[in-house]
């Protein structure tokens, strides 16, 4: 065989191996796995996640899962915790221990100062008898019979079931307790569906001394000047009371140009006397569809208050800069 051939071989069976571990881990999720959803929706406190080894970067990634679903967790090192940090441990907390064997002599050694803390313990192991097995309140059973090692020696398997067994109670808790994407997104806000569901348009508008307005019968040379100095591709066209009647944009003036020139003329006769507009309060990806979604598109959108007062002017590509 050549070593293509032999490679892919390799991966081919290294995925059925883990595929048949979480079918095998399917098939003993029951009563525990609710007894577990339960304990952890009741926690007063926060999930502690622990594990040795490869087992402790599985914990790492499912405490890094709960948080930003919505359950406070912390991963705690085992060995780190017998010199010091099972300070960070309350009774009102809870432990999610993760060991295959069930036997690591860092974790075994953790097990009795949690019960003397009086803490609660949920186990991931495929050894329901072990050390931490019998230290549980829960098991959760992931009965792996064989690594993808070829030397059924690195964790692989069994740690692929574990990861999946941290992501079913994630999943489970976020339905649990109504977690939404609105709260999702309060929790990465800086992530693409965070920006969308949290920027709003204010975060991104012109306003104040940086908005380019001008009256309606102030001359196009002027607005235009008003346009330069503010940077801007547009400017709004208020009434004495401040109140949005138009909107004049970089077409509008070259349009007046070729047609006229743009001596003698003012921003009322060249603006648009019905542009879109949009609240300052209203989310920054309204905006971004408002001007986007439609046969014309444009880039430019005055913001104004409940009196229909031109408070800002918002321009997509500044919308794209934050990642909208």
């Amino acid at each position: 065989m050549s070593r293509a051939s032999d490679a892919l071989a390799a991966v081919r069976r290294t995925l059925k191996i883990e595929a048949d571990a979480l079918n095998a881990t399917r098939g003993a999720v029951g009563p525990a796995y609710v007894r577990a959803v339960e304990l952890i929706a009741r926690c007063r406190g926060k999930v502690i996640v622990t594990g040795v080894g490869k087992s402790g970067l599985v914990a790492q990634k499912i405490a890094a899962t709960l948080s930003s679903t919505g359950t406070p967790a912390l991963h705690l090192d085992p060995t780190e915790a017998l010199h010091g940090d099972v300070g960070l441990v309350e009774k009102r907390d809870l432990v999610l221990a993760i060991g295959k064997s069930g036997e690591s002599a860092e974790l075994s050694a953790l097990l009795p100062v949690l019960r003397r803390l009086g803490v609660k313990i949920i186990a991931v192991t495929a050894a329901p008898h072990s050390t931490l097995g019998r230290a549980a309140a829960v098991v959760l059973l992931t009965p792996v019979s064989r690594e993808a090692c070829p030397l059924d020696l690195a964790p692989t398997a069994s740690t692929t079931a574990a990861m999946a067994v941290g992501d079913a109670l994630a999943v489970a808790l976020m339905g649990r307790r109504g977690f939404t994407r609105e709260r999702f997104a309060m929790n990465h806000p800086a992530g693409q569906l965070g920006r969308r569901l949290t920027l709003r348009v204010s975060d991104a508008m012109r306003s104040g001394s940086d908005l380019p307005a001008v009256r309606g019968t102030v001359p196009l040379k002027r607005l235009l000047d008003e346009m330069t100095s503010k940077h801007a591709g547009a400017a709004c066209v208020t009434d004495a009371k401040g109140k949005l009647i138009g909107l004049v944009t970089d077409n509008d003036l070259r349009r007046a140009f070729k047609t006229g020139g743009l001596d003698g003329r003012t921003a009322a006769q060249v603006m648009n006397a019905r542009p879109a507009s949009i609240r300052a309060d209203q989310m920054a990806m309204d905006a971004v569809e408002l001007m986007t979604d439609r046969e014309r598109p444009f880039s430019v959108l005055p913001v104004v208050d409940a009196r229909g007062r031109a408070v800002g002017l918002v321009q997509v590509h500044d919308l794209r800069k934050l990642g909208l």
